[in-house]
């Protein structure tokens, strides 16, 4: 069985704000592991309003901090809504610099540890959502040339009932646990954390 540390890079959706029962996505697929047998210990790093930027600034000092080269660490990565929030006429990070970003941590995380990246997920603001989902494809593109595994959460959120009636329930931005639930059933039956924690 896996034995390993978890680091996760990413928002309030990766902190799971909203969620009465506290467990997010990553809370439910860690318990999910650790009820097969593997050792997994999650370090949740999702910071409310967070952008590609702010991950880009903090990720690696966070992560030497928790995981040590005694033991095995991992990474994922779930990060961009917050890069296509519209403020003051514009996205609050352009495209070029998310991918900018995205590329720098993904091309050092990879060379110290296995890495998983998820994708942003849709936001009820339209013309943030087309920013989401531009993207979308080029995180799948950049993921793609560095051979590291990524799974689109926008069309699997879009497909949610839950998700949509949470939010217009909630604060309009994030689910509860229904829609939380989703991304985590989404994540168990990707081939990607499935080869971690078969």
């Amino acid at each position: 069985m896996s034995c390993f540390r978890l680091c996760l890079f990413g928002d309030s959706f990766a902190n799971g704000t909203g969620d009465d029962t506290m467990m997010g996505w990553a809370g439910r697929v860690c318990a999910s592991a650790r009820r097969r047998g593997h050792d997994v210990t999650l370090y949740n790093l999702g910071i409310r309003r967070d952008t590609s930027s702010d991950v880009f600034a903090r990720w690696q000092e966070e992560a030497t901090r928790r995981l040590p080269p005694q033991h095995e660490g991992r990474l994922i990565f779930a990060f961009g809504a917050n890069d296509c929030v519209i403020e003051n006429g514009g996205p609050r990070v352009p495209l070029s610099r998310s991918l900018e970003n995205a590329h720098a941590i993904l091309t050092t995380a990879r060379q110290s540890h296995p890495v998983l990246m998820l994708g942003p997920v849709p936001v009820s603001d339209p013309v943030a959502d087309i920013g989401i989902e531009a993207l979308t494809l080029e995180l799948a593109k950049l993921c793609a040339s560095l051979a590291i595994p990524f799974l689109p959460l926008r069309p699997v959120i879009r497909a949610c009932p839950s998700w949509i009636a949470e939010v217009e329930a909630g604060d309009g931005a994030h689910p509860n646990a229904g829609g939380y639930a989703a991304i985590a059933e989404a994540v168990e039956s990707w081939e990607a954390w499935r080869a971690w924690v078969p």
